[in-house]
């Protein structure tokens, strides 16, 4: 089990009622869950992910620890440019995807 987090920008308030109904939130719109399974962490995600099909507004990213993954951080992302992790000079960066911006 890993640490998940999940911030929302601008969407609508159902997301916030059921985000705080399986997370704590630790800021507005930050939600955090210290030990949470992937299965868990999907379906949680697969229920944003269907009302932000309905709903397209705002934003939507999950960060998680994925040691299979670039940087071991898992991200998904909704209603935002993609992006991804990157190895630039040793140090890991966020790139918008398709636009290659390093943030």
């Amino acid at each position: 089990m890993a640490l998940v987090m999940i911030v929302a920008r601008d969407v609508a308030d159902r997301f916030h009622g059921f985000l705080a109904s399986v997370m704590l939130e630790v800021a507005p719109k930050v939600f955090v869950a210290p030990r949470m399974n992937k299965g868990v962490r999907e379906r949680i995600w697969g229920v944003v992910a269907d009302w932000y099909g309905q709903d397209p507004r705002g934003s939507l990213v999950m960060v998680w620890r994925d040691l299979n993954e670039v940087g071991g951080i898992g991200l998904a992302h909704l209603g935002t440019p993609p992006r991804e992790l990157v190895e630039l000079d040793g140090m890991w960066v966020t790139r918008l995807g398709g636009s290659g911006n390093a943030l």
